[in-house]
């Protein structure tokens, strides 16, 4: 090999490690919550947004509690969350810029198929709460301050009732090993529509409570700071930040369908 072949090859090597890095850089970490991706949303929409831009998103599925955490500790680029309060205090706090409403579903109360409760027949959620707390119906609770958890002990609070005793087990659990964990003890559970729905171990399971306003669940998408965490790769989640709310974001969301159902609804503002 001449020193002008050598140089050329050397030079061209070099352009090749170099466009290795960048691509294998044009990634981001996401914080978000177990129900998005045990539901198969991110499968679904993750695509759609790499083919578009280059960039790669890294989930890492947690309660909404433990995305702040990460989102406050640096350890994550974007969080994808669903508990409208917390985020609004998480941009208050300076730990994000912006917060954009993504889509919404519900939450729903499955549980044991003979209704020991008698939940079925309640008006409200707040009733439904209440009769399961007076029958002491098992009940198994997520009890790991993710966004469904914290949606739960609010109607708790609301139905006037402080859950405990040894019909109310916490496991600390996402949402699909505490829908195992229901099924198997036959005990009713709240629980994200989306899941439940993609949910394949039901055994005597069924929905029996939905419908109630106060059963809403929104889902945000925060823009971290970056004054708190110059480290973070703000481009590429900026981009991710902006495809979920664009038109083709939306209808990505839209489009996703398990048994010919729509688990998420868009709604960007």
């Amino acid at each position: 090999m001449n020193k002008t072949t050598a140089l050329i090859t050397a030079g061209t090597l070099g352009l090749t490690f170099s466009a290795t890095l960048m691509a294998a850089d044009d990634y981001i970490t996401l914080a978000s919550t177990t129900s998005t991706e045990n539901s198969g949303l991110f499968d679904a929409i993750i695509p759609a947004f790499s083919e578009e831009t280059g960039i790669d998103v890294r989930v890492v599925a947690v309660g909404t509690g433990q995305a702040f955490e990460i989102g406050r500790r640096g350890d994550a680029d974007s969080l994808l969350v669903h508990d409208t309060a917390g985020e609004e205090q998480f941009v208050a706090d300076g730990y994000a810029t912006e917060r954009l409403n993504v889509m919404y579903n519900d939450f729903v109360i499955v549980g044991p198929s003979d209704d020991p409760a008698g939940i079925r027949d309640s008006e409200t959620v707040v009733d439904a709460m209440q009769r399961i707390a007076e029958s002491e119906s098992p009940f198994a609770s997520r009890g790991d301050d993710s966004g469904t958890n914290r949606a739960e002990l609010r109607l708790w609070e609301d139905a006037g009732v402080t859950p405990q005793g040894e019909w109310y087990r916490e496991l600390g659990s996402g949402m699909g090993p505490t829908l195992n964990t229901a099924a198997g003890m036959d005990a009713y559970t709240f629980t994200d529509r989306a899941t439940w729905v993609a949910f394949d171990n039901p055994q005597d399971l069924t929905l029996l409570f939905e419908g109630d306003e106060a059963l809403f669940n929104q889902y945000g998408s925060l823009l971290l700071s970056a004054e708190r965490h110059p480290h973070l790769k703000h481009d590429l989640a900026a981009q991710w930040h902006e495809w979920l709310v664009s038109e083709q974001g939306q209808q990505a969301i839209a489009d996703f369908e398990v048994d010919d159902q729509q688990l998420f609804f868009p709604n960007a503002e």
